[in-house]
Order: structure tokens, then sequence, then C-alpha cells
């Protein structure tokens, strides 16, 4: 590491085996992005209500439209990000499209609300 910093820094890195070292824990670029896909899936309410919705009741898109009041190409929109993201899934049921949580889906609004009940500032 070529970069000049502050000596408490640097000791504490060292501490920790080097900065190379700290660089190999990270977790592989394609778990980052992962991450990264599901945290965008949910920077949007209209998602997250999506989300929390089908944790108690999968659900054909008619009822997400009466929950979220948004048009169905929006809706569309919306769903299609969850779905890339891996957190819901998909199945017809005659003409019907039902939607619910993927296993990865569960865990992670579980977490998220777990989150959400012990910020004492949300």
């Amino acid at each position: 590491m070529l970069t000049k910093i502050p000596n408490k820094l640097k000791k504490e890195i060292d501490k920790k085996g080097g900065f190379e070292k700290i660089v190999e824990s990270l977790p592989p670029q394609m778990e980052i992005e992962k991450l990264a896909k599901i945290h965008f899936a949910l920077s949007d309410p209209i998602r997250v209500k999506i989300i929390f919705f089908l944790k108690k009741q999968k659900s054909c898109v008619c009822l997400l439209r009466e929950i979220t009041n948004i048009a169905y190409s929006k809706l569309s929109y919306h769903l299609k990000i969850l779905k890339n993201a891996g957190l819901i899934e998909s199945h017809k049921d005659g003409n019907y499209v039902i939607y619910e949580l993927t296993t990865i889906g569960m865990k992670f609004i579980e977490n998220t609300a777990k989150f959400a009940e012990d910020d004492p500032k949300a």
C-alpha cells in the first residue's frame, strides 16, 4: 500500500494482517453485486410494501395493484426488479400469475424488519 495514512490507522491495519489481507477477506465480487441488486430492489417504498404483503400472502397481480395503487405497467416494472434480485418468484395458475417470496426474499425481509424494529431512530 503506497497511500499515506495516519499512524494509528496503519497500526490497526497491521494488527489485522495488513491491507492486502483485509482486501482478500472481502466477499467475492459476484456476492457484492448480488447484495447490491437486493438493496436496490428494496430501495423503493412500493417494492418494500409488495415484499411485506407477499411475506403474509402470495398474490396475483390484481391484489398487488390494489395495495400499491399504481398502473399495471408500473407494477410490472417493480415486480421485474424484485424478481431479478431473487426476492420473488412467480408461477402460472390458469390465467393468473401468482407471486411469492423466495427463500432468500423471506430471510432478507425478516432480517430487514428486525433491523427496522431495533433502530430507535426509525
